[in-house]
């Protein structure tokens, strides 16, 4: 037999697509963490004795660092070198998610989610970033950045199964434990077969005040509001936190407009449309993501449902949003991103406001199964076209940072909608229990106002994209693939 030599070329497309798959597993274990705790939260809530309000920092931590901390994770990866960077973010990722797994204390486990989420706003930008350079132009690329938005869309849906799965049978630890193997193989294999790029500047700028301004005035307002419904809304305490979480995000617009290469230039909001974009993002995160919290208590403490039984109720959403993928990006092209964009937002907006029917004796196909088909298809017909006004008008050299910053408003945004949606939650439960009511109305009941919360934040992210995008800037965008270039700031 005679042995046929590869091309160089042929060799060189192996060696990128091996690169890749190191990629993808390191990216993909970042998006599973954002859903695989959510089936596991009244397990852990009971094993590590999390009172309610607190019970959501275990999602919203890790949320707000991988929030904010995107943007100067892209902005290091780019001057310090990808992947060494992505390889830190990776190690941080890994070694916090053993600490998680070992956590006994609440405020223990709490803060390692927050590690996490800043391991995973170190890996997301440097692994993207890499993938941006490793492919040129063309057909490779375009395949490379498909298969990475189909992690990105599968990775919440396996979050949710893995995690009812492993706390079913094994136990919650294990959503933390799986971590480890995966994440000590690619850094193994990282070194040897990921290559490392850069950017060629004179002076490496960053602007780390910005990133620690803006993520601590988010962390200190989410506390203020999960903490109100035990120290009073008018309390001192309260209203000195909120104070002063807003005194930080003004110092963080000042330094914003100070420093030399700001992680967030300010001029990008003159686009109408970016900015509109924007601010959908943060409504969809606010309102879907905290509609999953909301909905897997509801399913857990009052239907009893086991973590297992969660996950795969949440399949109705996660299948439709999926089935509907297609039809969303044909309907963009050929009427659309705007009006694709209302439609999905009023679908996710009134999916969840139907929810707010669910009784103390509800059941899955009667009373979760229409809502949770309804949110699922509002998610297929919103994340495209916001990802596609995301950056439209924007020039080619600051797609990373008008992509990052989308991410950075989703992830901010699904941080507070949980907050917002847990206090909601808490505090209607506290007054109808002082008011006589049993435990199972009262749960039902604080869930079913948090539900009337989230759809009403989804409901209204129509009128805003109506006022804010604008249908002319998006003539030239309708391709939804450039929203996946590498969320970075620009050198």
């Amino acid at each position: 037999m005679i042995a046929v030599a590869q091309s160089p070329v042929a060799e060189q497309s192996v060696h990128r697509w091996r690169a890749f798959a190191v990629l993808a597993v390191s990216y993909f274990m970042t998006i599973v963490d954002l859903t695989i705790v959510n089936v596991a939260l009244p397990t852990i809530g009971r094993k590590l004795h999390f009172s309610e309000t607190n019970l959501q920092w275990v999602v919203t931590a890790y949320g707000l660092t991988f929030g904010g901390f995107l943007l100067l994770g892209g902005r290091a990866a780019d001057l310090l070198g990808r992947r060494r960077v992505m390889m830190i973010g990776l190690a941080l990722f890994t070694a916090a998610s053993l600490a998680c797994a070992l956590a006994t204390t609440d405020t223990f486990l709490i803060v390692m989610r927050g590690v996490q989420g800043l391991g995973a706003a170190i890996v997301l930008p440097a692994a993207l970033a890499i993938v941006m350079n490793i492919f040129p132009e063309g057909a490779e690329r375009n395949k490379a950045l498909g298969a990475w938005g189909a992690i990105a869309a599968s990775g919440a849906t396996v979050g949710l199964i893995a995690g009812g799965l492993l706390t079913r049978y094994i136990g919650w630890q294990y959503i933390f434990y799986l971590n480890i193997p995966i994440g000590a193989a690619a850094l193994l294999l990282a070194r040897r077969i990921v290559p490392e790029s850069r950017l060629n500047v004179a002076r490496r700028r960053f602007d780390p005040f910005g990133a620690v301004t803006v993520t601590g005035g988010l962390l200190l307002g989410v506390y203020a509001l999960s903490q109100a419904p035990l120290h009073g809304w008018g309390s001192a305490r309260t209203i000195s936190l909120l104070a002063v979480a807003a005194v930080l995000e003004l110092a963080f617009l000042v330094i914003e407009t100070r420093v030399e290469a700001p992680l967030l230039p300010m001029r990008i909001f003159r686009l109408p449309t970016v900015a509109g974009a924007n601010a959908v993002a943060l409504l969809l995160g606010a309102s879907f993501f905290a509609f999953i919290f909301v909905g897997t208590l509801y399913m857990q403490q009052v239907l009893r449902y086991s973590a297992l039984q969660t996950g795969l109720a949440w399949l109705a959403a996660s299948i439709t949003s999926v089935a509907l993928a297609g039809l969303s990006q044909a309907l963009v092209t050929r009427v659309s991103a705007k009006f694709v964009m209302a439609v999905g937002m009023a679908l996710i907006g009134g999916g969840i406001l139907w929810a707010t029917a669910a009784p103390v004796h509800g059941r899955f196909w009667a009373d979760l199964a229409g809502p949770f088909f309804v949110a699922g298809a509002g998610t297929a017909f919103a994340f495209i076209p916001v990802s596609i006004a995301g950056l439209a008008g924007i020039a080619h050299h600051e797609a990373g940072l008008a992509s990052g910053l989308l991410n950075t408003s989703q992830q901010v945004g699904g941080a507070i909608g949980v907050a917002i949606a847990s206090t909601v939650a808490a505090t209607h439960f506290k007054t109808l229990i002082h008011s006589g009511s049993a435990a199972p109305a009262a749960l039902t009941g604080g869930f079913q106002w948090a539900f009337w919360v989230c759809g009403a934040i989804g409901v209204a992210a129509v009128p805003i994209t109506f006022l804010l995008v604008r249908s002319r800037d998006l003539v030239q965008t309708a391709d939804p693939q450039p929203a996946l270039v590498e969320p970075r700031a620009a050198a």
